[in-house]
């Protein structure tokens, strides 16, 4: 029996539904990359190699602008991406500090407001001194532990990553130091450089500027093992020549932080595939594999599903310890 015309078209129509259903999904306006920090520091600049990997290799037909929200430690960004939710075209760059945060401080989110996309790489923690202040690590320690509450150590923001490494410090070592919180790492670096304080604990790419310039020198990494050898960066030392922190008689083996990407909540899952196929391809620019060999990271990526088994496995840890210091608010 002959179908009818009518019956063929309808049984064609049919068969695209599920194609067209099915049909992965792309931008089709700007993308807005959130900064949960201000301008200069570790996550702006990791946003802004991002934007220039995608836009130099033209991995996106989409536009891609960068906006700085680094107000109350970055909660500023993540409640402007709570406010979004469901926007397919806000990506939200942080650290470890999108589930930190909430612990410590009465905030207008929760980490559940933000859906996780991608962790690209793990920032190194390096001790830093005024160049001329400190010979070694070991120095500097015997320095605090001769004045106990009086020198001063600066991070970025307060009761997060920097602040929280300062502690663990202080209990490796018996010393106590005055823990001064700056907006950004970038802050940080030129208050060392001026004297205004007497060490940081910045990653690598927030301090490099003033170590390249003779104002900064790194002690030690807190590490297992010591950064891999590359450029140097000045006229004699390379990021390999830094010694551990375990090496320099610091009993504190090691601390890195994620940096992490997320979207608001209730953004579909094939948005969230595009958004992690991309960083991927990003991964392979030249752009990203220089900004790596500059900032001295760990390269380590995490998918969604890897990130969010991270999240669930860091942020009891974390409670933990802010339990112990009285900062648990959450």
């Amino acid at each position: 029996m002959k179908r009818k015309p009518v019956q063929i078209a309808f049984a064609a129509v049919a068969c695209l539904v599920p194609a067209l259903a099915q049909a992965e999904w792309k931008p089709t306006k700007t993308i807005e990359f959130i900064v949960t920090a201000g301008p200069g520091g570790g996550t702006d600049q990791f946003a802004r190699t991002v934007q220039a990997a995608i836009t130099k290799n033209k991995l996106t037909d989409a536009n891609i602008v960068v906006v700085n929200k680094g107000g109350g430690s970055g909660a500023e960004g993540f409640v402007y991406g709570k406010g979004a939710v469901g926007d397919a075209y806000k990506l939200v760059f942080a650290t470890s500090n999108e589930w930190m945060l909430p612990l410590v401080a009465k905030l207008a989110f929760v980490p559940a407001d933000l859906k996780p996309v991608a962790a690209m790489a793990f920032d190194e923690f390096i001790l830093w001194g005024k160049q001329g202040a400190f010979a070694d690590a070991k120095s500097y320690i015997a320095a605090a532990a001769a004045k106990p509450g009086e020198m001063k150590m600066g991070g970025s923001q307060s009761k997060d990553v920097d602040q929280l490494l300062t502690r663990l410090l202080e209990k490796a070592t018996g010393t106590k130091f005055i823990y001064v919180p700056f907006k950004s790492g970038n802050e940080a670096a030129v208050q060392l450089a001026g004297g205004h304080i007497d060490s940081n604990t910045n990653n690598p790419s927030e301090n490099i500027g003033q170590w390249k310039a003779g104002a900064g020198k790194p002690l030690c990494v807190f590490s297992p093992e010591r950064m891999p050898a590359g450029p140097k960066v000045t006229a004699t030392e390379s990021w390999s020549d830094i010694p551990t922190c375990r090496e320099a008689g610091i009993p504190l083996d090691e601390y890195r932080m994620p940096r992490t990407i997320f979207t608001p909540a209730k953004v579909s899952d094939d948005v969230t595939a595009y958004y992690v196929d991309l960083l991927r391809k990003v991964r392979e620019t030249a752009e990203w594999k220089a900004y790596l060999e500059r900032s001295a990271q760990t390269d380590r990526f995490l998918d969604a599903a890897e990130l969010s088994a991270f999240i669930a496995k860091d942020e009891p840890r974390a409670r933990s310890i802010f339990q112990d210091e009285g900062w648990l608010v959450n």
